[in-house]
């Protein structure tokens, strides 16, 4: 099985003043997405495509799990090392957005 590695950018958006403003929160690997469709789908994925967040607070192995999607389809997660902050983030309805930032093909996607 080819393993791919998807870079994902979290922003929070808030509104100040007249407009919108857009922080970057984090920078992250895709977490297990050797389990997923991410080789079904690499052709189709392009760099600032979004993704979407979906909180799992019922998740057996991660209570603070945040699955990642792409166009309906589950890619992996935000790494457990770092999620923290977007579940805390998700659970209080912050408006976050992910975007795919870079993606690589490697036997080792955490290298």
């Amino acid at each position: 099985m080819r393993s791919a590695w998807i870079r994902l950018l979290l922003l929070w958006s808030f509104t100040a003043g007249a407009g919108s403003v857009k922080v970057l929160v984090q920078s992250s690997p895709l977490a297990g997405s050797q389990y997923y469709a991410v080789s079904d789908l690499w052709s189709q994925i392009k760099p600032g495509d979004r993704l979407t967040l979906v909180r799992e607070a019922d998740n057996r192995h991660d209570a603070k799990a945040v699955r990642v999607e792409w166009n309906g389809h589950q890619l992996g997660y935000v790494p457990r090392a770092e999620n923290r902050a977007v579940a805390s983030a998700l659970d209080a309805g912050e408006k976050l957005e992910a975007r795919v930032s870079k993606l690589r093909k490697d036997p080792d996607p955490w290298r």
